[in-house]
């Protein structure tokens, strides 16, 4: 048993990608660049605008370092060892807005977790698809039952090292740890003040992160995808708002992208929710006759 989430698909512009999977997902209920065209072995890739950078002048933070509390994020959520997460992926798509959702749980220490994706209903209210399973492991995203030419029961697996988002938005959410790891290139971080989330007293921060910068400060393993990212966005700087506990976890991490060619790049906006810190986190990574080997459609 192991424990990690799934996405998908590799084969046109970026950009590209990324405005027909959102136009899909809003009329034909697909998930947030969950692959469009033919591919092979299946990758795919991937609001309101991007908020703007953090506002200067925040309250002043009497438990210490505004800074050092967001760039310790990643490493609190890995002592944390687990938590139950919920996630909301909203970006524009024809003047309209197309949110996904997933709820799951993930496992810090050895970076796996399952999550279940809720794609947009048609115009009608209706559900058009099933939900998705997404598998998230080091290296590999898998997903269940994304549909568009995958039989039913098939996953599809998607090298997370090619990905030029460094899956920060392809999978439909943003890899919990991956969100967290982004904070390592926090700049202009001020104290917002304190606040209450669930009856969970938290400290509220704004600022602003640098791709590049986050690349070069993380952890093993997890440079390499960040690095990727980092010429995979039209805009590096990702403003953020990050709430944080007496324990300093994330207890919710809202990162504004922009992800494309630059000059034309698709806001995305990313929310991720933490709570049940140290649940437990168990299921099945696909086998290999389990997953698809085929082309990957999109109508």
């Amino acid at each position: 048993m192991s424990t990690g989430a799934t996405p998908p698909a590799v084969g046109t512009p970026a950009a590209g990608r990324l405005r027909r999977a959102a136009t899909a997902a809003a009329a034909a209920g697909c998930a947030v660049a969950l692959v469009t065209g033919c591919v092979q072995h299946g990758a795919a890739a991937g609001g309101e605008p991007a908020a703007a950078e953090a506002r200067p002048g925040g309250a002043k933070d009497a438990g210490g370092d505004a800074s050092a509390a967001v760039w310790d994020a990643a490493d609190a959520l890995v002592r944390a060892g687990s938590s139950l997460v919920e996630t909301s992926m909203r970006m524009a798509s024809g003047g309209t807005w197309v949110t996904v959702t997933g709820t799951g749980r993930f496992d810090y220490a050895r970076r796996q977790g399952e999550l279940i994706l809720v794609l947009p209903r048609d115009a009608a209210g209706a559900e058009e698809h099933r939900p998705v399973t997404e598998v998230m492991t080091p290296g590999a995203l898998y997903m269940k039952d994304r549909g568009a030419g995958v039989p039913a029961g098939k996953w599809v697996r998607v090298d997370t090292t090619a990905l030029p988002d460094g899956n920060l938005v392809t999978g439909g959410a943003t890899e919990p740890l991956a969100a967290a790891e982004l904070l390592r290139g926090a700049q202009q971080v001020v104290l917002v003040g304190e606040e209450a989330l669930g009856g969970t007293p938290v400290r509220h921060y704004r600022g602003v992160a640098d791709i590049a910068r986050a690349a070069r400060a993380a952890a093993p393993g997890t440079s390499g995808a960040l690095t990727a990212a980092a010429g995979g966005f039209a805009v590096t700087r990702v403003p953020f708002d990050a709430w944080l506990d007496a324990e300093g976890r994330l207890r919710r991490l809202t990162e504004h992208f922009t992800f494309g060619a630059k000059g034309s790049g698709v806001g995305v906006v990313s929310t991720t929710v933490f709570d049940g810190f140290g649940a437990l986190v168990a299921f099945a990574t696909p086998r290999g006759d389990d997953i698809w080997a085929g082309k990957i459609v999109s109508s």
